[in-house]
């Protein structure tokens, strides 16, 4: 009985994976997912930074393992965000969960566990693009599980975003105010150093910074600072208990 109760998160997990198997059937879902990042990796790591320079490695390969963390970041989050609005709010999909046997940490684990695989198959499309463009591979294990751990840390707050939300609108205001100014500013296309010290200091409190370091040091076969992995493991651990904290108040009202 025990063992049954553990997996209480499958269901809710399978539930999300056979709609997101069905959605890779469809070819504008795959363009979704990766039209972002990859205009970005042609325009910046092809276009404006042909020929150039940073840190002793060519742009090319030190943009590839930040937008890899911009698209598992942006995917994570916004899938799972507004898959749990639209339910919520339209769909009564969560009315069924207060009549069956699981509680807040079951669907914080099927939700964000099904948010984790939307991030890594996107964000694998964009490091397969860069081994064509010829960034290279991963040189160091860790880039693995500093990847699924990005992962982890936005599908938390794409769950709590999407629980918190009064309309659709709010996932995306949401995401405009925090997702996509993360997306410019924490190290994926420019180091954080080369900005003014008051807001470098601001940036390395949010987990995106330390996810694009992080990378970018395993994809080069560099040392990782542990510095970083641990504020990002303090980080999913904040937002994952955030995110039941904000199911049980959902479910009560």
């Amino acid at each position: 009985r025990r063992e049954a109760r553990s997996m209480n998160f499958y269901p809710i997990f399978l539930r999300e994976m056979l709609i997101f198997r069905r959605r890779l059937l469809q070819i504008g879902y795959l363009f979704s997912t990766m039209v972002t990042p990859l205009l970005c990796l042609i325009a910046f790591g092809l276009g404006l930074g042909q020929g150039m320079i940073i840190n002793g490695i060519s742009y090319l390969t030190f943009v590839v393992p930040g937008i890899c963390a911009m698209s598992s970041m942006i995917n994570s989050y916004s899938w799972i965000a507004t898959s749990i609005a639209v339910g919520r709010l339209h769909f009564k999909t969560f009315d069924e969960y207060h009549v069956s046997p699981v509680t807040a940490v079951d669907i914080m684990l099927g939700e964000v566990l099904s948010g984790v695989v939307r991030g890594l198959f996107a964000s694998s499309l964009i490091l397969l693009a860069g081994v064509i463009f010829g960034a290279g591979f991963p040189q160091n294990p860790l880039f693995i599980i500093v990847w699924v751990l990005n992962c982890f840390i936005f599908a938390c707050f794409g769950v709590v975003s999407g629980f918190l939300a009064k309309s659709h609108e709010d996932t995306a205001t949401f995401s405009n105010f925090f997702i996509m100014p993360m997306a410019f500013f924490c190290g994926i296309f420019f180091p954080v150093d080369k900005l003014p010290y008051f807001i470098k200091a601001v940036l390395y409190l949010l987990p995106l910074p330390h996810a694009s370091n992080a990378l970018r040091a395993s994809f080069l076969g560099e040392r990782v600072e542990m510095v970083s992995l641990g504020i990002m493991l303090l980080v999913f651990a904040a937002c994952f208990y955030w995110g039941v904290i904000t199911i049980r108040r959902a479910n009560k009202c």
